[in-house]
C-alpha cells in the first residue's frame, strides 16, 4: 500500500489527541476516568444480567456463586464483555476529545484494511513458528487444569466457529484502549514516542494479572513493540493484527483438549520457555512489518490540524427566538391586530349595486344618457339651428361676377334646407398649408406632379388635382380628378389675388381675371402660340361626365 508524502505539520499517531481546535490538556485525563469507569459498570452489568438469565435458563452454579454456562459459552461470554470495550472508546473520542473518532485507529481518520490484510499476511510466519518451536520445549508447568483429551471435532469446530468471531472483536479493543485511548493520552503531554509507549505497555501486562516475571516481561514487550509498530505505521492494523492471531492460535489450541477453554491460566503465567518464544515471535513480526513499511509508505502523519473557526463565522443564532429582542403576537400579521373579516379588510363592505353605496338609477345633478351621453349639446347662440357652414357670397366669392367663370354653366337650383351642390363644388383656392416650401420666385409652391413652364412656373401635369395658382392639401376624403379641379372644402376663404376656376353649376361673372395673375392652362386648354399660357379656354366638361362632382338627372 502506497501513500502520498504526508504533510510535516501533521502529527503523528501518539500525538492525535490534539488533533482538535477544542483540545484542552484535561481533556485526556477526563477520558481516561471516565473510560474505567464506564468499562467497569458495562462489565458488571452483563455479568449480572448473564446470571439471571443463567439461573432462569436452570444453568448450575458455581462455587464462587456465578452461573456455570460451560467452557464454549463461557469463554464467549467473557470475550464478548472484553469486547464491549470497543464503542466506549469511539464515544470518549467523540464526546470527551471533541475529534473524529476515527482518528484513534489511524492518522487517516479511518481503518485502513488493505494495509491491515498486509499486516496479518506478516503475522502468519511468526504465529506458525511459535507452535512448532513449543513442541519441542520440555514441559515443567505442571497441570494447568485441563486435559490431553481430544474433545471431538463437534466441540471443537463449535468453538472455532465462536473464536473465529469473537476473538477480532476482543483483540481489537484491547488495541484501542491501549494503544489507542491510553498511547494517545499519554502523547498529549510526550513528545517522544519512546516515552509515550511505555504507561500502555506496564498498563496493558497488569490488566492481564500478576503471574511469572516471565509472562509479565513477555506482555510488557509485546505492548512496547505493538506500540511502537502503531506510531511508525500511523495506525492500530499492525498491533490488531500480531494482536488478534496470537490470541487465535492460544485458544485455538486449548479448544482442542477437554475443559482446556475452562483455564484460567492467561499469558501472564507462561513459564520463561515459552515466554522467549513468544518475544521472540513478536520481534520477528516487527521485523516483517517495518520492512513492508519502507516499501508500501503508509501515511503515519496525519493532515494539518484544523484551525478553529472565528466567532464571526460561526451561523448566528437568535438568542430568543427567531423575532429577538421583539415578541411575535399570533396572528397571520405579526403584531398587528388581524383585519375584521370581510371583503375590505377593517373597512364596511359596500351595499350592493352597481354604483356601490349610491342608489342604483340616480345620476345626481346630470341629465340622463342620450345621444350626447351624459351632457347635451351648447344652444346656439343666434337660435338658428347648427348645420353645414354656408357658401361665402361676395363680390369674389362663388356665383359672382368676380368669380372668373371660363365657360357659361346652367344656374344650380337652390336648396332652401342647406348650400347648393354649386356652392360645395367651387373651385376657390385652399390656403397654404404649413409645410409648403415657396417657390424659385417667392411664389405657391407647385403642387407635387405639377410639370415647369418655359417661364419657370409649374403647370399642372395631366390628371392634376388642381388648376388654381396656389396649390391646396386635399382634405380626408376627397377623390382627385385628373380633368376637374379640387373643390373647395365647406368653410375656405377665396383668395382675392387669385381668381378660381368656375366649377360645374357657379353663375358666370362678367369679370375677367386679373392679368397680374394669368390662370393657368387647365387640361384640355389648347396651346397659345407663343407657348405661354392658354388662348381660349377650353370648355368645361358636362357636371354629369365629372368624376366625382354632382350629377344632374
Amino acid at each position: 500500500m502506497t501513500a502520498t508524502s504526508p504533510d510535516p505539520t501533521g502529527l503523528p499517531y501518539h500525538r492525535m489527541a490534539r488533533y482538535s481546535p477544542h483540545h484542552r490538556w484535561w481533556r485526556p485525563l477526563l477520558g481516561t476516568v471516565v473510560l474505567v469507569f464506564g468499562s467497569v459498570l458495562a462489565t458488571v452489568f452483563l455479568y449480572i444480567l448473564t446470571d439471571v438469565i443463567g439461573t432462569a435458563a436452570g444453568y448450575p452454579e458455581l462455587p464462587d456463586g456465578g452461573t456455570d454456562f460451560g467452557p464454549v459459552l463461557g469463554t464467549g461470554l467473557d470475550l464478548a464483555f472484553i469486547a464491549v470495550d470497543l464503542p466506549l472508546v469511539l464515544l470518549a473520542v467523540l464526546w470527551l476529545g471533541r475529534r473524529p473518532a476515527g482518528t484513534v485507529a489511524s492518522v487517516t481518520g479511518r481503518p485502513r484494511w488493505r494495509w491491515l490484510a498486509w499486516c496479518l499476511l506478516a503475522a502468519v510466519p511468526p504465529m506458525v513458528l511459535l507452535p512448532v518451536v513449543a513442541i519441542f520445549l520440555p514441559d515443567d508447568q505442571g497441570d494447568g487444569g485441563g486435559s490431553d483429551v481430544w474433545v471431538g471435532w463437534q466441540t471443537f469446530l463449535l468453538s472455532l466457529a465462536m473464536l473465529v468471531v469473537l476473538v477480532p472483536l476482543q483483540s481489537a479493543a484491547e488495541e484501542y484502549v491501549f494503544r489507542g485511548w491510553l498511547l494517545q493520552a499519554a502523547g498529549a503531554f510526550l513528545r517522544s514516542p519512546w516515552l509515550a509507549v511505555l504507561p500502555q505497555a506496564v498498563l496493558f501486562a497488569a490488566a492481564h494479572g500478576w503471574g511469572t516475571p516471565w509472562g509479565f516481561a513477555d506482555l510488557l514487550v509485546f505492548g512496547a513493540v505493538a506500540g511502537l509498530l502503531t506510531i511508525r505505521t500511523g495506525g492500530l492494523e499492525a498491533s490488531i493484527a500480531l494482536h488478534a492471531l496470537n490470541n487465535l492460535l492460544a485458544f485455538g489450541l486449548s479448544a482442542m483438549y477437554v475443559d482446556g477453554l475452562a483455564s484460567d491460566e492467561t499469558a501472564a503465567d507462561a513459564p520463561w520457555q515459552l515466554a522467549l518464544v513468544d518475544m521472540a515471535s513478536v520481534l520477528l513480526f516487527a521485523a516483517i512489518v517495518l520492512r513492508l513499511a519502507r516499501r508500501r509508505h503508509p501515511q503515519h502523519l496525519s493532515a494539518p490540524v484544523p484551525e478553529p473557526i472565528p466567532p464571526h463565522l460561526l451561523p448566528y443564532v437568535p438568542p430568543q427566538g427567531a423575532y429577538w429582542p421583539y415578541a411575535q403576537a399570533p396572528g397571520a400579521y405579526g403584531p398587528y391586530p388581524q383585519q375584521a373579516p370581510g371583503g375590505y379588510g377593517p373597512y364596511p363592505q359596500q351595499a350592493p349595486g352597481a354604483y356601490g353605496p349610491y342608489p342604483p338609477g340616480s345620476h345626481g345633478a346630470y341629465p340622463p344618457p342620450g345621444a350626447h351621453g351624459a351632457y347635451a349639446p351648447p344652444p346656439p347662440s343666434n337660435g338658428a339651428v347648427p348645420g353645414p357652414a354656408a357658401a361665402p357670397s361676395g363680390p369674389d366669392g362663388p356665383g359672382s361676377a368676380g368669380s372668373g367663370a371660363d365657360a357659361p354653366g346652367p344656374a344650380a337650383p337652390s336648396d332652401p334646407d342647406g348650400p347648393s351642390p354649386a356652392a360645395l363644388g367651387s373651385t376657390a383656392s385652399s390656403p397654404v398649408l404649413p409645410g409648403d416650401a415657396p417657390g424659385p420666385d417667392g411664389s405657391s409652391p407647385a403642387a407635387p406632379g405639377d410639370l415647369p413652364g418655359p417661364d419657370g412656373s409649374s403647370h399642372p401635369a395631366p390628371g392634376a388635382a388642381s388648376d388654381s395658382a396656389v396649390p391646396s392639401s386635399a382634405a380626408p376624403g376627397d377623390a382627385p380628378s385628373p380633368a376637374v379641379p379640387r373643390p373647395a372644402a365647406p368653410g375656405d376663404a377665396p383668395s382675392p389675388a387669385v381668381p378660381s376656376s368656375a366649377a360645374p353649376g357657379d353663375t358666370p361673372g362678367s369679370a375677367e381675371p386679373s392679368p397680374a395673375a394669368p390662370r393657368l392652362a387647365a387640361p384640355g386648354d389648347a396651346p397659345s402660340p407663343d407657348g405661354t399660357g392658354p388662348a381660349v379656354p377650353a370648355p368645361a366638361d358636362p357636371p354629369s361626365r365629372q368624376p366625382g362632382g354632382p350629377q344632374e338627372s
